[in-house]
């Protein structure tokens, strides 16, 4: 039966330059037109990590320079990012549906996400954005205010806040994109993080976490399905040691307990899980795949992928 589906693209669906994204996005845009061929109708989520990181580096470098360009707040280079990366993922699917005979349009839409100005996180910076540093290059970094944390044997790596999303701005505009048929492209890097002050939205300094945003946004609009992809075909408990399990399904309730037991890893699987349940809690019916993107399709038919409902 024909879904609505959010497919959230992990971070090796767009590689990490402007070369590599070109190459990527060809390879992911053959697995997403394989669930349009298969009749579903789908949005497209994606992050930003590396790309946000090198638009802020970029900007900051030529504030430096006598140009005196500005340096940008990061919720402008979230919009940036939103629109140079769905450029590219919006021209390789596109060439993918009609290399298949398929008219679908596609369209990019710039998002704002809704977070609340007082959430916690903005008092303990820990979403990672960027390249990584060496040791000297961090500590100069540092002293201009950034917050930076190490990650073994790789350097240093800013870290920003990562707020809960609590609204999609334009929620309604992905909906009425989706139902006239259309593949849209939406909440690029978690969309860019707004404060509410009465009809104001004001940017916030922050990156939201791409796959809570995706599972508010499939809430928002009921979707039936959030395909959350990664670098593993499963989840697994006790990953990477001799007592590793892979998980096929799972309920809500036992995800949740996983969680709480500490099996899964912060910045890695942990994020992915909690907005897998979130989104498979939010109304019965609805449920979660995580898998590798090249499995996808497969993950539908539910040969394989862990699935939370």
């Amino acid at each position: 039966m024909s879904k609505t589906i959010i497919v959230a693209l992990g971070g090796n669906a767009l590689g990490d330059g402007l070369a590599e994204q070109m190459v990527a996005v060809k390879a992911t845009a053959r697995s997403i037109v394989d669930l349009i061929e298969q009749g579903h109708r789908v949005v497209v989520t994606h992050g930003n990590g590396p790309q946000v990181g090198m638009i802020d580096l970029a900007f900051e470098s030529a504030a430096m320079t006598q140009a005196h360009t500005p340096h940008l707040p990061m919720s402008v280079c979230v919009a940036l990012s939103q629109g140079y990366i769905g450029y590219d993922l919006q021209n390789a699917l596109r060439e993918e549906l009609l290399d298949r005979g398929l008219h679908v349009p596609v369209a990019t839409l710039i998002t704002q996400v809704i977070v609340d100005e007082h959430d916690p996180a903005f008092r303990d910076p820990t979403k990672p954005i960027g390249s990584h540093f060496p040791r000297a290059e961090a500590e100069a970094m540092m002293r201009n205010g950034y917050v930076m944390k190490e990650e073994p044997g790789r350097g240093f790596r800013r870290v920003v806040a990562s707020p809960r999303p609590l609204d999609v701005v334009e929620k309604e505009s992905v909906m009425a994109l989706v139902r006239a048929g259309q593949l849209v492209i939406t909440v690029g890097g978690g969309g860019i993080p707004v404060v509410r002050h009465g009809h104001h939205l004001k940017g916030a300094s922050a990156v939201i976490d791409k796959d809570l945003a995706s599972a508010k946004l499939a809430e928002l609009i009921d979707a039936d399905l959030l395909i959350i992809l990664t670098t593993v075909e499963k989840v697994a408990l006790h990953f990477g040691t001799p007592k590793q399990c892979l998980l096929d399904r799972l309920s809500v309730d036992e995800a949740r307990r996983y969680i709480a037991e500490g099996h899964f890893a912060k910045g890695s699987m942990l994020p992915k899980v909690e907005a897998a349940v979130e989104f498979a809690a939010s109304k019965p019916g609805r449920s979660t795949l995580i898998t590798l993107l090249s499995k996808a399709r497969e993950g539908i038919e539910g040969r394989t992928g862990t699935h939370i409902s």
